[in-house]
Protein backbone atom coordinates (compact mmCIF):
# COMPACT_ATOMS: atom_id res chain seq x y z
CA UNK A 1 0.00 0.00 0.00
CA UNK A 2 0.97 3.34 -0.38
CA UNK A 3 3.17 4.60 2.45
CA UNK A 4 1.74 7.97 2.68
CA UNK A 5 -1.55 6.68 3.78
CA UNK A 6 0.15 6.29 7.21
CA UNK A 7 0.66 10.37 7.00
CA UNK A 8 -3.34 11.13 7.28
CA UNK A 9 -4.57 11.84 10.05
CA UNK A 10 -7.58 10.48 12.23
CA UNK A 11 -10.79 12.50 10.85
CA UNK A 12 -12.26 14.77 13.17
CA UNK A 13 -15.75 12.71 13.87
CA UNK A 14 -13.54 9.90 14.53
CA UNK A 15 -11.83 11.66 17.24
CA UNK A 16 -15.55 13.00 18.52
CA UNK A 17 -16.57 9.73 18.29
CA UNK A 18 -13.73 8.21 20.70
CA UNK A 19 -13.64 11.55 22.51
CA UNK A 20 -18.17 10.22 23.45
CA UNK A 21 -17.25 6.69 24.08
CA UNK A 22 -18.48 5.77 27.25
CA UNK A 23 -20.36 8.71 28.07
CA UNK A 24 -24.32 8.19 29.01
CA UNK A 25 -26.30 11.02 27.97
CA UNK A 26 -29.21 12.08 29.54
CA UNK A 27 -32.24 9.34 28.41
CA UNK A 28 -35.04 11.69 28.70
CA UNK A 29 -33.24 14.45 26.28
CA UNK A 30 -33.47 13.61 22.25
CA UNK A 31 -29.81 13.89 20.51
CA UNK A 32 -29.04 17.07 18.73
CA UNK A 33 -26.29 16.97 16.35
CA UNK A 34 -24.47 20.10 15.64
CA UNK A 35 -21.58 18.73 14.40
CA UNK A 36 -21.59 17.24 10.90
CA UNK A 37 -22.07 20.38 7.99
CA UNK A 38 -24.77 18.60 6.03
CA UNK A 39 -27.96 20.49 5.47
CA UNK A 40 -31.10 19.38 7.14
CA UNK A 41 -33.24 22.06 5.35
CA UNK A 42 -35.44 20.68 2.29
CA UNK A 43 -33.96 20.21 -0.71
CA UNK A 44 -34.85 22.09 -4.14
CA UNK A 45 -37.87 20.02 -5.39
CA UNK A 46 -37.54 21.14 -9.30
CA UNK A 47 -33.75 19.19 -9.05
CA UNK A 48 -35.63 16.32 -7.99
CA UNK A 49 -38.08 15.82 -10.16
CA UNK A 50 -35.59 16.70 -13.01
CA UNK A 51 -33.86 13.83 -11.77
CA UNK A 52 -36.84 11.65 -11.75
CA UNK A 53 -37.68 12.93 -15.90
CA UNK A 54 -34.19 11.93 -16.41
CA UNK A 55 -33.31 8.95 -14.77
CA UNK A 56 -33.84 6.77 -17.97
CA UNK A 57 -30.13 8.51 -19.37
CA UNK A 58 -28.46 5.98 -16.05
CA UNK A 59 -28.41 3.62 -18.97
CA UNK A 60 -25.48 6.11 -21.26
CA UNK A 61 -22.66 6.93 -20.09
CA UNK A 62 -21.75 10.64 -19.27
CA UNK A 63 -18.75 12.49 -20.35
CA UNK A 64 -16.09 13.75 -18.62
CA UNK A 65 -16.38 17.27 -19.36
CA UNK A 66 -20.59 17.26 -19.02
CA UNK A 67 -23.18 18.03 -20.66
CA UNK A 68 -22.60 21.55 -22.90
CA UNK A 69 -25.94 22.39 -21.27
CA UNK A 70 -24.56 22.31 -17.84
CA UNK A 71 -21.62 24.12 -18.41
CA UNK A 72 -23.54 26.87 -20.47
CA UNK A 73 -25.57 26.86 -17.14
CA UNK A 74 -22.86 27.09 -14.70
CA UNK A 75 -21.33 29.90 -16.85
CA UNK A 76 -24.07 32.07 -16.45
CA UNK A 77 -24.77 31.79 -13.11
CA UNK A 78 -21.39 32.36 -12.40
CA UNK A 79 -20.79 35.49 -14.54
CA UNK A 80 -23.76 36.70 -12.95
CA UNK A 81 -23.17 36.10 -10.08
CA UNK A 82 -19.23 37.54 -9.31
CA UNK A 83 -19.67 40.16 -12.26
CA UNK A 84 -17.28 38.39 -14.81
CA UNK A 85 -16.82 39.85 -18.46
CA UNK A 86 -16.83 36.49 -19.24
CA UNK A 87 -16.51 32.84 -18.33
CA UNK A 88 -15.60 30.34 -21.64
CA UNK A 89 -18.06 27.23 -20.78
CA UNK A 90 -16.10 25.07 -22.56
CA UNK A 91 -12.66 26.31 -22.17
CA UNK A 92 -13.24 27.14 -17.94
CA UNK A 93 -15.42 25.33 -16.66
CA UNK A 94 -15.72 21.73 -15.58
CA UNK A 95 -18.34 19.91 -13.64
CA UNK A 96 -16.99 17.58 -10.83
CA UNK A 97 -18.87 15.72 -8.32
CA UNK A 98 -18.44 18.02 -5.21
CA UNK A 99 -16.05 19.88 -4.09
CA UNK A 100 -14.73 17.27 -1.29
CA UNK A 101 -13.89 14.84 -4.55
CA UNK A 102 -12.22 17.35 -7.17
CA UNK A 103 -10.44 19.24 -3.88
CA UNK A 104 -8.59 15.83 -3.81
CA UNK A 105 -8.42 15.37 -6.92
CA UNK A 106 -7.12 18.23 -8.23
CA UNK A 107 -3.83 18.42 -5.99
CA UNK A 108 -3.41 14.68 -6.97
CA UNK A 109 -3.02 16.10 -10.86
CA UNK A 110 -1.07 19.65 -10.02
CA UNK A 111 1.25 19.03 -7.34
CA UNK A 112 5.10 18.31 -8.38
CA UNK A 113 7.08 15.79 -6.55
CA UNK A 114 10.38 16.36 -8.35
CA UNK A 115 10.74 20.23 -6.28
CA UNK A 116 9.84 21.24 -3.00
CA UNK A 117 5.91 20.60 -2.66
CA UNK A 118 3.91 22.74 0.05
CA UNK A 119 0.90 23.61 -0.06
CA UNK A 120 -1.01 26.23 2.31
CA UNK A 121 -3.90 25.74 3.76
CA UNK A 122 -6.16 27.61 6.54
CA UNK A 123 -5.75 26.58 10.11
CA UNK A 124 -8.29 25.51 11.07
CA UNK A 125 -9.27 23.75 7.87
CA UNK A 126 -11.62 21.30 6.27
CA UNK A 127 -9.24 18.08 6.53
CA UNK A 128 -9.04 17.35 2.76
CA UNK A 129 -6.93 20.16 2.14
CA UNK A 130 -4.35 18.12 4.12
CA UNK A 131 -5.16 14.83 3.35
CA UNK A 132 -4.99 15.35 -0.51
CA UNK A 133 -1.73 16.93 -0.21
CA UNK A 134 -0.12 14.43 2.42
CA UNK A 135 -1.52 11.72 -0.59
CA UNK A 136 0.46 13.57 -2.94
CA UNK A 137 3.40 13.80 -1.83
CA UNK A 138 3.49 17.30 -0.41
CA UNK A 139 3.59 18.86 2.72
CA UNK A 140 1.23 20.90 4.48
CA UNK A 141 2.02 24.51 5.31
CA UNK A 142 -0.56 25.69 7.88
CA UNK A 143 -1.59 30.08 7.70
CA UNK A 144 -3.10 30.52 11.06
CA UNK A 145 -6.92 32.11 11.45
CA UNK A 146 -6.96 33.58 14.48
CA UNK A 147 -9.22 36.56 16.39
CA UNK A 148 -6.36 38.65 15.98
CA UNK A 149 -6.02 38.29 11.67
CA UNK A 150 -10.04 38.53 11.75
CA UNK A 151 -9.86 34.70 11.14
CA UNK A 152 -8.35 34.82 8.20
CA UNK A 153 -4.99 33.97 6.43
CA UNK A 154 -2.15 36.45 7.60
CA UNK A 155 -0.46 35.98 4.20
CA UNK A 156 2.45 38.94 5.23
CA UNK A 157 3.64 36.57 8.02
CA UNK A 158 5.04 34.23 5.01
CA UNK A 159 8.34 35.44 4.21
CA UNK A 160 9.78 34.99 0.37
CA UNK A 161 11.66 31.93 0.98
CA UNK A 162 8.62 29.71 2.18
CA UNK A 163 6.78 31.48 -0.72
CA UNK A 164 9.38 29.70 -2.90
CA UNK A 165 8.79 26.68 -1.91
CA UNK A 166 4.70 26.72 -2.35
CA UNK A 167 3.01 25.31 -5.45
CA UNK A 168 -1.05 25.44 -4.11
CA UNK A 169 -2.76 28.11 -1.59
CA UNK A 170 -6.08 26.80 -0.27
CA UNK A 171 -8.64 29.83 0.64
CA UNK A 172 -11.99 28.88 1.94
CA UNK A 173 -14.32 32.02 1.70
CA UNK A 174 -16.45 32.15 3.35
CA UNK A 175 -14.63 29.97 5.85
CA UNK A 176 -15.17 26.66 7.59
CA UNK A 177 -15.37 26.81 10.57
CA UNK A 178 -14.93 30.00 11.02
CA UNK A 179 -17.38 31.94 8.63
CA UNK A 180 -14.89 34.53 7.66
CA UNK A 181 -15.14 36.37 4.49
CA UNK A 182 -12.08 36.87 2.30
CA UNK A 183 -12.04 40.74 1.03
CA UNK A 184 -11.31 41.59 -2.26
CA UNK A 185 -8.12 43.24 -1.34
CA UNK A 186 -6.90 40.00 0.13
CA UNK A 187 -7.66 38.17 -3.01
CA UNK A 188 -5.51 40.62 -5.11
CA UNK A 189 -2.79 40.44 -2.72
CA UNK A 190 -2.59 36.73 -3.09
CA UNK A 191 -2.90 37.25 -6.64
CA UNK A 192 -0.02 39.14 -6.62
CA UNK A 193 1.68 36.87 -5.01
CA UNK A 194 1.22 34.11 -7.12
CA UNK A 195 2.56 36.46 -10.16
CA UNK A 196 5.79 36.96 -8.24
CA UNK A 197 5.99 33.32 -7.11
CA UNK A 198 4.68 31.12 -9.68
CA UNK A 199 1.52 29.12 -7.50
CA UNK A 200 -1.56 27.96 -7.85
CA UNK A 201 -4.91 30.08 -6.07
CA UNK A 202 -7.64 27.04 -5.53
CA UNK A 203 -9.94 29.08 -3.34
CA UNK A 204 -13.14 26.78 -2.01
CA UNK A 205 -16.00 28.47 -2.51
CA UNK A 206 -18.69 26.33 -1.45
CA UNK A 207 -20.67 28.60 1.13
CA UNK A 208 -20.62 31.35 -1.16
CA UNK A 209 -23.82 31.60 -1.35
CA UNK A 210 -25.38 31.20 2.67
CA UNK A 211 -24.75 35.35 3.77
CA UNK A 212 -26.41 36.98 6.53
CA UNK A 213 -26.49 40.39 4.75
CA UNK A 214 -28.63 40.31 1.56
CA UNK A 215 -26.97 43.73 0.35
CA UNK A 216 -23.70 42.10 0.54
CA UNK A 217 -23.18 38.62 -1.04
CA UNK A 218 -19.28 37.67 -0.49
CA UNK A 219 -16.74 38.06 -3.26
CA UNK A 220 -14.81 35.46 -4.92
CA UNK A 221 -11.58 34.80 -6.60
CA UNK A 222 -12.98 35.01 -10.01
CA UNK A 223 -14.10 38.27 -9.13
CA UNK A 224 -11.14 39.25 -7.87
CA UNK A 225 -9.39 38.33 -11.66
CA UNK A 226 -12.38 40.32 -12.87
CA UNK A 227 -11.42 43.71 -11.25
CA UNK A 228 -7.85 43.46 -12.23
CA UNK A 229 -8.35 42.89 -15.70
CA UNK A 230 -7.34 39.45 -15.60
CA UNK A 231 -9.82 38.06 -17.66
CA UNK A 232 -8.11 34.29 -18.25
CA UNK A 233 -7.85 33.92 -14.48
CA UNK A 234 -4.20 32.78 -14.54
CA UNK A 235 -2.99 30.53 -11.94
CA UNK A 236 -6.52 30.75 -10.29
CA UNK A 237 -9.45 28.05 -9.80
CA UNK A 238 -12.68 28.45 -7.82
CA UNK A 239 -14.55 25.53 -6.27
CA UNK A 240 -18.56 25.62 -5.93
CA UNK A 241 -21.36 23.17 -4.81
CA UNK A 242 -25.41 23.01 -5.06
CA UNK A 243 -24.05 20.99 -1.49
CA UNK A 244 -25.02 24.24 0.74
CA UNK A 245 -26.50 26.45 -1.96
CA UNK A 246 -29.78 24.05 -2.97
CA UNK A 247 -29.30 21.70 -0.05
CA UNK A 248 -28.30 18.48 -2.69
CA UNK A 249 -25.53 17.26 -0.41
CA UNK A 250 -26.33 13.64 -1.57
CA UNK A 251 -26.57 14.97 -5.47
CA UNK A 252 -22.72 15.27 -5.13
CA UNK A 253 -22.75 18.23 -7.76
CA UNK A 254 -20.14 21.37 -8.07
CA UNK A 255 -17.64 22.75 -10.58
CA UNK A 256 -14.27 24.07 -10.94
CA UNK A 257 -13.83 26.86 -12.49
CA UNK A 258 -10.58 29.31 -13.90
CA UNK A 259 -7.93 29.11 -15.70
CA UNK A 260 -8.21 27.28 -18.75
CA UNK A 261 -4.37 26.19 -18.73
CA UNK A 262 -5.53 23.98 -15.50
CA UNK A 263 -9.01 23.25 -16.17
CA UNK A 264 -7.88 21.15 -19.55
CA UNK A 265 -4.84 19.13 -17.84
CA UNK A 266 -7.20 18.43 -14.65
CA UNK A 267 -9.93 17.55 -17.48
CA UNK A 268 -7.12 14.95 -18.77
CA UNK A 269 -6.24 13.59 -15.53
CA UNK A 270 -10.24 13.02 -14.27
CA UNK A 271 -11.00 11.38 -17.86
CA UNK A 272 -8.47 8.86 -16.59
CA UNK A 273 -9.86 9.02 -12.67
CA UNK A 274 -13.22 7.85 -14.30
CA UNK A 275 -15.59 10.39 -11.65
CA UNK A 276 -17.65 12.08 -14.77
CA UNK A 277 -21.10 12.86 -13.49
CA UNK A 278 -24.33 11.25 -14.52
CA UNK A 279 -26.48 12.78 -16.79
CA UNK A 280 -29.46 12.58 -14.66
CA UNK A 281 -27.30 14.67 -12.03
CA UNK A 282 -26.35 16.80 -14.47
CA UNK A 283 -29.63 17.58 -15.60
CA UNK A 284 -31.19 18.26 -11.93
CA UNK A 285 -28.04 20.15 -11.47
CA UNK A 286 -28.78 22.28 -14.42
CA UNK A 287 -32.58 22.95 -12.90
CA UNK A 288 -30.57 24.26 -9.58
CA UNK A 289 -28.14 26.82 -11.37
CA UNK A 290 -31.05 28.21 -13.34
CA UNK A 291 -32.71 29.43 -10.07
CA UNK A 292 -32.22 31.88 -7.37
CA UNK A 293 -35.33 32.09 -5.68
CA UNK A 294 -34.73 29.16 -3.79
CA UNK A 295 -31.50 29.96 -2.91
CA UNK A 296 -32.84 33.18 -1.38
CA UNK A 297 -35.39 31.66 0.57
CA UNK A 298 -33.01 28.94 2.04
CA UNK A 299 -30.30 32.02 3.03
CA UNK A 300 -33.62 33.56 4.67
CA UNK A 301 -34.18 30.44 6.83
CA UNK A 302 -30.30 30.85 7.94
CA UNK A 303 -30.66 34.23 8.49
CA UNK A 304 -33.61 34.10 11.13
CA UNK A 305 -31.85 30.80 12.56
CA UNK A 306 -28.49 33.22 13.32
CA UNK A 307 -30.65 35.59 14.98
CA UNK A 308 -32.41 33.87 16.69
CA UNK A 309 -29.79 31.33 18.43
CA UNK A 310 -27.22 34.90 18.96
CA UNK A 311 -30.09 36.19 21.49
CA UNK A 312 -30.11 33.06 23.15
CA UNK A 313 -26.34 32.38 23.27
CA UNK A 314 -24.27 35.56 23.12
CA UNK A 315 -24.97 36.14 26.83
CA UNK A 316 -22.89 33.22 27.93
CA UNK A 317 -20.32 32.60 24.41
CA UNK A 318 -18.00 34.44 23.36
CA UNK A 319 -18.40 34.67 18.75
CA UNK A 320 -17.33 36.03 16.37
CA UNK A 321 -20.66 37.28 13.92
CA UNK A 322 -20.39 35.58 11.28
CA UNK A 323 -20.27 37.02 7.95
CA UNK A 324 -21.53 33.81 6.16
CA UNK A 325 -21.37 30.01 5.92
CA UNK A 326 -23.84 27.86 8.57
CA UNK A 327 -21.72 27.78 11.78
CA UNK A 328 -21.14 29.47 14.85
CA UNK A 329 -17.16 29.57 16.33
CA UNK A 330 -17.44 30.59 19.84
CA UNK A 331 -14.71 30.48 22.75
CA UNK A 332 -15.58 27.86 25.20
CA UNK A 333 -15.57 28.67 29.38
CA UNK A 334 -12.71 27.50 30.84
CA UNK A 335 -10.93 26.99 27.86
CA UNK A 336 -10.83 23.41 27.09
CA UNK A 337 -12.68 22.20 23.74
CA UNK A 338 -12.77 18.32 24.28
CA UNK A 339 -13.60 18.73 27.98
CA UNK A 340 -16.99 21.24 26.71
CA UNK A 341 -17.68 18.94 23.82
CA UNK A 342 -17.57 15.67 26.33
CA UNK A 343 -19.17 17.35 29.22
CA UNK A 344 -21.54 18.79 26.98
CA UNK A 345 -22.89 15.66 25.74
CA UNK A 346 -23.20 14.35 28.83
CA UNK A 347 -24.95 17.01 30.38
CA UNK A 348 -27.37 17.98 27.55
CA UNK A 349 -27.46 15.02 24.68
CA UNK A 350 -25.53 18.16 22.22
CA UNK A 351 -23.04 16.43 20.43
CA UNK A 352 -20.53 19.87 19.06
CA UNK A 353 -16.93 19.56 17.38
CA UNK A 354 -14.06 20.43 19.17
CA UNK A 355 -12.57 23.20 17.46
CA UNK A 356 -9.00 21.67 17.88
CA UNK A 357 -9.85 18.96 15.93
CA UNK A 358 -9.91 21.14 12.94
CA UNK A 359 -6.67 22.87 13.32
CA UNK A 360 -2.87 22.01 14.24
CA UNK A 361 -0.23 23.65 16.21
CA UNK A 362 0.53 26.76 13.90
CA UNK A 363 3.96 28.98 13.67
CA UNK A 364 3.87 29.54 18.07
CA UNK A 365 2.86 26.01 18.62
CA UNK A 366 -0.37 26.67 19.68
CA UNK A 367 -3.55 25.17 17.99
CA UNK A 368 -5.92 28.31 16.56
CA UNK A 369 -9.00 25.69 17.21
CA UNK A 370 -8.12 25.12 20.67
CA UNK A 371 -10.49 26.71 22.82
CA UNK A 372 -13.22 26.73 20.49
CA UNK A 373 -16.05 24.75 19.45
CA UNK A 374 -17.73 24.50 15.75
CA UNK A 375 -21.69 24.47 15.88
CA UNK A 376 -23.21 23.37 12.56
CA UNK A 377 -26.84 25.55 12.64
CA UNK A 378 -27.83 23.00 9.69
CA UNK A 379 -31.27 21.34 11.30
CA UNK A 380 -34.67 22.65 11.43
CA UNK A 381 -34.94 25.99 13.53
CA UNK A 382 -37.15 24.08 15.84
CA UNK A 383 -34.47 21.32 16.62
CA UNK A 384 -31.35 24.33 16.60
CA UNK A 385 -32.96 26.42 18.71
CA UNK A 386 -33.75 23.49 21.48
CA UNK A 387 -29.71 22.76 21.24
CA UNK A 388 -29.23 26.84 21.65
CA UNK A 389 -31.30 26.90 24.88
CA UNK A 390 -29.55 23.14 26.18
CA UNK A 391 -26.18 24.72 25.59
CA UNK A 392 -27.42 27.77 27.82
CA UNK A 393 -28.64 26.26 30.28
CA UNK A 394 -25.68 23.74 30.59
CA UNK A 395 -23.36 27.10 30.95
CA UNK A 396 -25.01 28.41 33.34
CA UNK A 397 -25.21 25.62 35.38
CA UNK A 398 -21.51 24.47 34.96
CA UNK A 399 -20.38 28.30 36.46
Amino acid sequence: MNPDLDALKPYPFEKLAALKAGVTPPAGLSHIPLTIGEPQHAPYPAALATLTEHQAAFARYPATAGLPELRRAIGTWATRRFALEALDADAQVLPVNGTREAIFAFVQAALDRTRPAKVAVPNPFYQIYEGATLLAGGEPLYLDCTAESDFRPDLDAVPAETWREVQIVFLCSPGNPTGAVTPLADFEKLIALADEFDFIIASDECYSELYLDEAAPPPGLLEACATLGRHDYRRCLVFHSLSKRSNLPGLRSGFVAGDAGLIAPFRRYRTYHGCAMALPLQHASISAWDDEAHVRANRDAYREKFAAVTRILAPVLDFPTPEASFYLWPAVPGGDDEAFARELFAGAHVSVLPGSYMGRPGRDGVNPGSGRVRLALVAESDATLEAARRIRDFIERRQ
